[in-house]
């Protein structure tokens, strides 16, 4: 077996075990995988049907009963779900990571162990619809009035802000408190990153909300988070590796143990399961 993914052409029957996944299951599927091309999407939707039907297989040769869950926004596992779970769960062995793994990983990513920084700041906001290039270049004409008034005098920021911002943040001079990674569009965030505190943008922000006048009051950088504070996400992190790489290797055992047709499966492509329930 190469190390290559090979479907053979889309009217060739799939089967596994000499049970056939019907063409139609296969096209429905292939909405769960975008892909450049039709035939890429119809080839990655047969892999993951055919791993989803070789470890239903052999869930009901072990003689496995389905006991669906149900999470905590009410759904419940469709039968095939909890069948091939409840198989992943007693025949993938998957040790729990101790301590010393936890801390070397830790050591080996600090960087990636970090609080986001926190900005104190203020806008002046002049919406205009997203869809609208005529509301944006009116929106974008005031705040260029208002910006050169606040070159001249920046200390009129929240007086102007009172006068012309349509956030409700306007009340308040158009402070917005603190401000984390996430709380905000992504041309506001930037826009932040680049000032110094005590600045005024220089020019105005678009976002899709409108036009914006920022103005930065204060930076608190972040701060790296010590081991006993992110220790549990590390051994998650671990775990769920650790689960996926001895899965996949389990489903490569059952593929080099099966009988199947219409598509070929090896390397990487072999531990893909279906999406659909």
């Amino acid at each position: 077996m190469t190390c290559a993914a090979h479907t053979l052409p889309e009217r060739s029957p799939v089967s596994v075990n000499g049970v056939e996944i019907p063409h139609d299951a296969i096209a429905r599927e292939a909405q769960h995988h975008p892909a450049f091309k039709p035939i890429e999407a119809w080839q990655a939707a047969a892999h993951a049907l055919v791993v989803r039907e070789l470890l239903l297989q052999e869930a009901r040769r072990l003689g496995i009963a389905a006991t669906p869950r149900t999470d905590t926004s009410g759904r419940r596992e469709a039968e095939e779900e909890a069948l091939v779970r409840e198989l992943i769960e007693s025949e993938v062995a998957t040790p729990e990571p101790d301590e010393t793994s936890c801390r070397r990983y830790y050591e080996h990513n600090r960087r990636r162990f970090h609080s986001e920084p926190i900005y104190e700041a203020a806008h002046i906001l002049f919406p205009a619809r997203e869809d609208s290039a005529e509301d944006f270049a009116a929106a974008l004409r005031a705040a260029n009035l208002v910006l050169e008034e606040l070159q001249a005098q920046p200390a009129r920021f929240g007086d102007l802000a009172r006068a012309h911002s349509a956030c409700p943040s306007a009340a308040q001079g158009g402070n917005l408190g603190q401000i984390t990674a996430g709380q905000t569009t992504t041309e506001f965030e930037e826009a932040l990153v680049e000032l110094a505190p005590g600045a005024i943008s220089q020019k105005p922000v678009k976002t899709r909300y409108g036009v914006h006048i920022i103005r930065l009051d204060r930076r608190i950088e972040g701060q790296e988070l010590p081991f006993e504070l992110v220790s549990d996400r590390i051994a998650d992190y671990l775990r769920e590796s650790v689960v996926r790489r001895a899965a996949a290797q389990f489903i490569a055992r059952l593929v080099s143990k099966a009988e199947i047709a219409g598509v070929i499966l090896a390397g990487a492509e072999a531990h893909q399961v279906s999406t659909s329930g």
